[in-house]
Parts: C-alpha cells; sequence; structure tokens
C-alpha cells in the first residue's frame, strides 16, 4: 500500500472472515446481554459466536467496547426505523409504531446503556441522544404539520414521557402496563378532529 499524491494510505479492507466474526459476536452479545444483563459471560458470548475468547477480545478488547457495539447497533436500528414507518404508514401511525419500538428499546437497554455509561460515557463514540431526539423530532414535526399531533408539544417532552415509563415499569410485574402508559401518552399527543 503506498501513498499518492502526498496523501497517507487508506487503511487496509477487513478480511471477509473478520466482518463476520464481528457481527456474529454483536449478534450473540446482544442475545447473551438481553438474558444475562450487561454482566453476562465473555466466553458465552464468544461460545455462542462460535469462535474463541481470542477473537472476541481482538474484536472489542473490554467488556465496554462489545457493550457500545450493541448499543450503537440498537439506536442505529431504532433510527432508521423511522424512515420505514414514514414510508409504510400515516404521520399519526408512523410516530405511535416508532415510539412503541422507542419504549422496547429503552426497556431493554436499561442496564446496558446504565452499565456503559458508568465505565465509559464516551464509548459509543455517537451521541446517541441527539440521534434519538432528532428522530422524535422529525415524526413529531410531520405529525403535527398533518395536524394530528398536537401543536407546542417537542420531541424532548416524548422522549421524557417514554423513558419515564420505561425506567417506573422495569421493575413492575405488570407486562402490560408499559403499553398502557404509553397509550395514555399517544392520546395526550392527538389533536382531536
Amino acid at each position: 500500500m503506498t501513498a499518492t499524491h502526498g496523501q497517507p494510505p487508506a487503511p487496509p479492507a477487513r478480511r471477509a472472515d473478520a466482518r463476520l466474526n464481528r457481527e456474529r459476536l454483536v449478534a450473540a452479545a446482544r442475545e447473551v446481554f438481553a438474558a444475562a444483563g450487561p454482566e453476562a459471560s465473555l466466553n458465552e458470548v464468544a461460545r455462542r459466536a462460535g469462535v474463541g475468547p481470542g477473537t472476541l477480545y481482538r474484536h472489542f478488547p473490554n467488556r465496554s467496547a462489545l457493550l457500545a457495539a450493541v448499543l450503537r447497533e440498537r439506536i442505529e436500528t431504532l433510527c432508521e426505523l423511522a424512515g420505514t414507518l414514514r414510508a409504510a404508514h400515516s404521520a399519526d401511525e408512523a410516530l405511535a409504531g416508532w415510539l412503541r419500538a422507542f419504549l422496547d428499546h429503552a426497556r431493554d437497554s436499561q442496564g446496558l446503556g446504565g452499565a456503559l455509561l458508568v465505565e465509559e460515557p464516551d464509548a459509543l463514540g455517537i451521541d446517541c441522544h441527539r440521534l434519538i431526539l432528532d428522530t422524535a423530532d422529525a415524526l413529531l414535526t410531520e405529525a403535527q404539520r398533518h395536524g394530528t399531533a398536537r401543536p407546542g408539544l417537542t420531541a424532548d417532552d416524548l422522549v421524557h414521557l417514554v423513558v419515564g415509563i420505561a425506567l417506573s415499569t422495569a421493575r413492575g410485574q405488570d407486562t402490560e402496563q408499559p403499553g398502557r402508559l404509553l397509550t395514555l401518552v399517544l392520546d395526550a399527543v392527538h389533536v382531536s378532529p
């Protein structure tokens, strides 16, 4: 690899098997952390991915790096969902569908996010709060433009309400309560015709 015209050489392309191993590790970590929490065995992650611990540590030098990869993937997937919902549904339905997905994300990711933020607050390499706020804002603005969402409501309001539902129902036995509370929030968001 040589530099051309004073530019540094491009980094080598990651081998296909290395990319596949990384993807399998993140997928396995997502499952293991969902089942056992952020302190789950990294050896179990490697075993489920079909690789040895050395391969895991070559891709993710510590637990924080693996947590960050899982959480980043979840946040990016959540934000990409907004575009899919907007293309297939009305502004109201897209907003409601995304808020339901965000509630699921917030409930499922509490342990991951908390563990990561305690260990390494900048580990994600992205401003996940900003990504979520921007996504919620785009959906809410579209619903407000269509006249179906209450004017004056902000994306920050919605995000705080959904996170509040996730936190307040985290240890509850009533598995239907988060959905009921979100339905109340959605009723308050909509403008009556």
